[in-house]
């Protein structure tokens, strides 16, 4: 419907009265052609729609939503100028139908097409993510930004860029479909390119340079230098040794830089970060002397040991060896963590390759020196037996000193298989100190040294020749092992049990059995004392020939005597009578 001024308008009523009937009675519709984008008057508000003045015989209604912003608010008043598209008009009704967003839209079409022809940028915001890439807003219109068109490098993030304004470039339009193909990536490249190129004609080695971090790996970052990109290796990322370069930097962060080395045929850069302070590494025999004490964090850990920072960008290494007097240890995680205060000694600094090797033992006294002057050799002592193994007890002496006693110093003649047999953990024994060796950490104890070695008066009590009677303790398929007094064994080995091949001893006698024997060798030194039964047997044999051969030679013979050969004949005969006696 016109809007029709009340009649106490005034002058300026009464003029727009007459402008609108004239209009109403003689329309122009040169500019009205369906299609067409004309201007128009907003002239009314209401609800839901807005009526726009066109200079046609009635007010063109447009859906007030066309002029309602994604957050509600409505963008125009009553008065305003704006474009309208005609979409439909009826002369002899004096209809017409309009809109708003179908004008903008035109519009920015026709826009679009210039910035196609022209290489024109235009600017949008990303409304959704959409199969193979991103629906846009170019102010009225929406394009379609694939997604290999987005950046310079895959986005790690597809859903971060949603809502997010940028510039584009036009790549495709289609009016007819309403299709509008953008790109972000070619400007990037252009960009890229352009810095490159300026960036190619000033960068030297030595410059301080500005970068973007835009990748992180294991061995380093690479950065943007805007255009080109340089190389930030691990190990120019600190003076202190780092794990990975994410404990440094962030994807995103900017840098500055020192420029180490640029080869411009292949544009390589190598840059370095710990370049920008001084090299803490200097003069450093200075700051840590060997000798010196220092607190220091564990920083990290290794098989071999732990590393500790002494300042900032200063690490040195306490090997395992050097972390406990007392204690064998596997891992330095029964020591230290990372992250734990430490006091340490500077044993030695090579600044030639930046090492320094410290010690955590050094800050307390040697306990293996005090031991050996608390309980030189030949020291008594006792102690509670802290392990037993097949091989020796071992006692507690202080600190963490242990000391060995060997299963062969338990007893001078007891044959002990484990000295489980005889103690257990808990014990209280006495030993003699036998050897402490600072260098090998080693405290060796002897339990039978306490007693003199019975093995020292064997030689006198049994010498060679001596018969003994004695109890058989073992037999084995080499000899029996006869018992003459109690701890002292002798061997009677099987060669001399018998003049006459024997397969086994056990077919001859038993354990348990008393024998006779001859001493035939004794040592004290070699703790061994050596029997022989056949002996005994040959003793009486020799006894015996004697008196067999005066019998056969003397007067009472008979037959007046007898030559050679009736010597050599009854010495046969009593060879063999005594076998048989045998």
């Amino acid at each position: 419907m016109p809007v029709t001024p009340k009649p106490d308008a005034g002058l300026d009523g009464e003029l727009i009265f007459e402008s609108a009937l004239e209009n109403y009675l003689n329309p122009d519709f040169g500019d009205l052609d369906e299609g067409s984008i004309v201007k128009g008057e907003v002239v009314r508000i209401d609800a839901d729609t807005v009526l726009v003045d066109v200079n046609f015989k009635s007010e063109g209604q447009i859906p007030l939503a066309e002029f309602t912003d994604s957050l509600g608010q409505v963008g125009i008043a009553v008065g305003d100028k704006v474009d309208v598209f005609v979409v439909r008009k009826n002369e002899q009704e004096g209809s017409i139908i309009l809109s708003y967003e179908k004008a903008k839209r035109m519009q920015v079409f026709d826009q679009l097409e210039d910035m196609l022809d022209k290489g024109g940028i235009c600017s949008g915001r990303i409304l959704r993510r959409i199969k193979g890439g991103y629906t846009v807003d170019l102010g009225g219109v929406e394009a379609f930004l694939p997604g290999s068109h987005v950046d310079l490098r895959p986005v790690p993030d597809m859903d971060a860029l949603v809502n997010q304004t940028y510039e584009f470039r036009v790549l495709k339009i289609n009016r007819r479909r309403s299709n509008v193909i953008v790109s972000r990536r070619v400007l990037l490249e252009e960009d890229r390119d352009s810095k490159r190129h300026d960036l190619l004609t000033t960068l030297e080695e030595g410059q301080l340079v500005s970068g973007r971090v835009k990748n992180i790996t294991e061995y380093g970052v690479f950065v943007d230098l805007g255009g080109l990109d340089g190389l930030l290796h691990i190990t120019d990322m600190s003076w202190r040794r780092i794990r990975h370069p994410k404990e440094l930097v962030s994807l995103g962060q900017d840098l500055q830089l020192k420029v180490l080395s640029f080869d411009k045929d292949n544009n390589k850069v190598s840059l370095g970060l710990k370049q920008m302070v001084e090299d803490p590494w200097h003069d450093i025999n200075a700051k840590f002397p060997s000798g010196a004490t220092f607190n220091g964090k564990v920083t990290n850990l290794v098989d071999y040991g732990a590393f500790v920072e002494l300042e900032s960008g200063v690490e040195g290494l306490v090997h395992i060896s050097e972390m406990s007097w007392t204690r064998k240890l596997r891992h330095p995680s029964q020591m230290v963590h990372p992250g734990d205060e430490v006091e340490v000694v500077v044993l030695g600094v090579d600044s030639s390759k930046k090492r320094i090797s410290l010690g955590m033992k050094q800050i307390k006294e040697n306990p293996w020196e005090v031991v050996a002057v608390k309980f030189p050799e030949g020291t008594i002592l006792e102690g509670a037996i802290k392990n037993i193994t097949e091989f020796g007890i071992f006692i507690g002496i202080e600190d963490g000193i242990d000391g060995l006693i060997h299963v062969s110093d338990i007893s001078w003649t007891k044959k002990i298989r484990h000295p489980n047999e005889l103690y257990k953990v808990g014990d209280m024994v006495q030993a003699k100190v036998l050897t402490v060796d600072q260098e090998n950490e080693k405290f060796t104890l002897g339990i039978k040294q306490l007693q003199e070695d019975p093995w020292a008066y064997v030689p006198d009590k049994f010498p060679e020749g001596t018969m003994i009677s004695g109890v058989i303790t073992n037999i084995t398929d080499f000899g029996l092992f006869v018992e003459v007094q109690e701890g002292i064994e002798g061997l009677v080995h099987v060669s001399e049990i018998s003049s006459k091949k024997i397969k086994s001893p056990a077919e001859l006698y038993k354990e348990g059995a008393t024998i006779d024997a001859k001493v035939i060798h004794v040592s004290a030194e070699e703790r061994r004392l050596g029997l022989s039964i056949k002996q005994i047997k040959e003793d009486t044999e020799e006894r015996k020939k004697p008196a067999k051969e005066l019998r056969a030679v003397g007067p009472d013979a008979g037959g007046g005597g007898q030559n050679l050969g009736d010597l050599l004949k009854q010495k046969l005969e009593d060879g063999e009578e005594d076998n048989e006696k045998s």
